[in-house]
């Protein structure tokens, strides 16, 4: 499953991630962390269409997006510092939530980047569109090629992998709680010294839900428990593993088969399953 096939030449279809564990190893001199994480591309996808237009303008429905310069406005300031193409509309539909750790944001503006691309022939290699979603943010080259990949450094570095889950079926719940960055990162505890994701990934999946962590479940559910009690719950429903999706606050559990779930879903929320094939 890769990003590229929720391409359309008008029209794409901006898709989501989960994080299979996420390790905070230490603070840089940047400011930034230095974190490991594997990531899975799902295909619960936002809506985004570029036009050609003279009178440029950018335009959003669906879930509600804060004011101010969106990524995909990012996006665009960046390709026409160095590339001639003509002006254009942006119409993007929000399906994604923000502040679930699903990068929808990130998507957007990377799909955005791909399909100007492809739509104006400007011929920008894999390599330089990696180079302009690490400028957007920490989470967005992985969307470049989608799939499943390791992701380190602040998660611009990316190297692909065997995707561990086909054949299982996955279900995103959220409940409409919102977690910010800073919240998420507010309470964490890097940790130098222990065994990989990369290498925790390759355990049998039964092994995942000892050893798989995901480091910012630490910070997050002091301050949303029900986020815990959620994940304690798809476990008893039979959840071969669940998490936490990034920095929140999106759970999800990883099944052998699509079921039934007795989870009460706001009407801010959604509950969305996905089989991995």
């Amino acid at each position: 499953m890769f990003a590229s096939d929720y391409f359309y030449p008008m029209i794409t279809f901006p898709t989501c991630k989960i994080n299979l564990g996420l390790h905070i190893l230490f603070k840089r001199t940047d400011g930034y962390h230095e974190l490991e994480t594997a990531m899975l591309e799902l295909p619960i996808t936002d809506v985004l269409e570029i036009l050609t237009d003279e009178n440029p303008r950018f335009f959003s429905s669906g879930l509600p997006i804060p004011k101010g310069e969106n990524l995909c406005q990012t996006a665009e300031k960046i390709l026409r510092d160095n590339y001639s193409f003509p002006k254009t509309t942006t119409y993007l539909h929000k399906n994604i939530p923000l502040g679930g750790g699903l990068a929808g944001g990130s998507s957007d503006a990377v799909f955005y980047l791909k399909l100007i691309n492809e739509k104006f022939d400007l011929k920008i290699s894999n390599e330089k569109l990696l180079d302009f979603s690490a400028q957007l943010g920490s989470d967005c080259a992985f969307f470049v090629n989608g799939g499943m990949q390791i992701c380190s450094g602040r998660g611009e570095i990316t190297h692909p992998i065997q995707n561990y889950l086909k054949g299982f079926f996955i279900v995103l719940i959220n409940l409409g709680i919102h977690v910010s960055t800073k919240e998420a990162f507010s309470n964490v505890n890097p940790k130098k010294e222990r065994e990989s994701i990369a290498s925790i990934i390759e355990l049998p999946m039964k092994k995942w839900k000892d050893e798989l962590k995901n480091d910012f479940e630490e910070s997050v559910f002091p301050l949303y428990p029900v986020l815990n009690e959620l994940k304690e719950k798809l476990y008893k429903s039979g959840a071969v593993y669940a998490s936490m999706s990034g920095s929140g606050s999106t759970m999800y559990g990883i099944f052998r088969k699509e079921q039934t779930l007795n989870i009460d879903i706001p009407e801010n929320g959604f509950m969305k399953w996905v089989e991995i094939i």
